[in-house]
């Protein structure tokens, strides 16, 4: 059953790396607008230096190279993102609050995704196979 969690790693993997790339980096100028915008800090160096770490992050939790450190990485990321990316207790009105309350609950639910890796991989990675090195951490 090796292959069902291979096929649930690069899903989980394959968001973050398109993500990174397609947005982070690709669409750098938005990416950095949009976190200028949400008020998060040195947008100019944290939109793309978060691009190159999530998409790193995806790639190896998908080839199974330090999934562990990866998953970390990634939550993070996503905690970081929920918290500056979509405070939705900031906004007033009723309908962005919603959409941003949802995009901060699926952050921290991914995030909850994330942990739940590097757990895994942590203390089980020896045993998973379809992977190159699992875990980084003993």
């Amino acid at each position: 059953m090796d292959w069902v969690l291979l096929v649930g790693r690069i899903l989980f993997g394959g968001l973050f790396v398109l993500s990174g790339v397609m947005f982070h980096l690709l669409k750098r100028e938005m990416a950095v607008e949009y976190t200028r915008a949400k008020g998060a800090p040195l947008p100019e160096l944290s939109a793309p230096l978060t691009g190159v770490a999530i998409a790193v992050a995806g790639v190896f939790v998908i080839i199974g190279l330090w999934v562990d450190l990866a998953a970390l990485v990634i939550a993070a990321f996503l905690f970081s993102t929920a918290y500056w990316m979509h405070a939705f207790w900031k906004v007033d009105d009723p309908m962005e609050r919603q959409m941003e309350q949802t995009h901060f609950n699926k952050d921290v639910a991914l995030a909850g995704g994330a942990l739940i890796l590097f757990y895994l991989f942590q203390q089980a990675g020896d045993a998973i196979d379809l992977t190159i090195e699992p875990a980084l951490f003993d």
